[in-house]
């Protein structure tokens, strides 16, 4: 199973790919917050075989959606209006400011915290409880 993730922003998405098995997340894209970005995802999960779009839930240090998630949540509906896959949403902090620390020489990262955000959702998937391992 395919996985597209998702770092939204209000001026740049940062888009994120899942191998097939849904084990590892990479960088895909960074495109516009534009009209037309709900047709590129579209697009993007057609072409890559995508049954599953994760996106960031941005909150702020107090545990609550910050700004940006009104628009967010809007663009959210109206993914799930366009694409008849699942749309869920994985809680992020900082991301973005993750993704500069370790790539310090690319000047934005929008994709690598796209990365981020879909691997600790595949994580959190795959994780067994601890005491299914005892």
């Amino acid at each position: 199973m395919r996985y597209l993730g998702i770092d939204y922003g209000t001026k740049r998405v940062g888009v994120a790919v899942s191998d097939e098995g849904g084990t590892m997340a990479f960088p895909y894209a960074i495109l516009d917050n534009s009209k037309g970005l709900v047709g590129e995802i579209k697009t993007i999960c057609a072409h890559e075989s995508v049954e599953t779009i994760i996106i960031g839930e941005s909150v702020d240090y107090k545990g609550k959606p910050n700004l940006v998630m009104k628009e967010a949540d809007r663009f959210i509906a109206e993914l799930k209006e366009v694409i008849s896959i699942p749309v869920l949403s994985e809680r992020e902090f900082l991301s973005t400011q993750q993704a500069r620390f370790f790539q310090v020489h690319r000047k934005r990262v929008d994709d690598s915290a796209a990365a981020i955000i879909l691997q600790s959702y595949l994580d959190r998937k795959h994780s067994k409880p601890i005491l299914e391992t005892l």
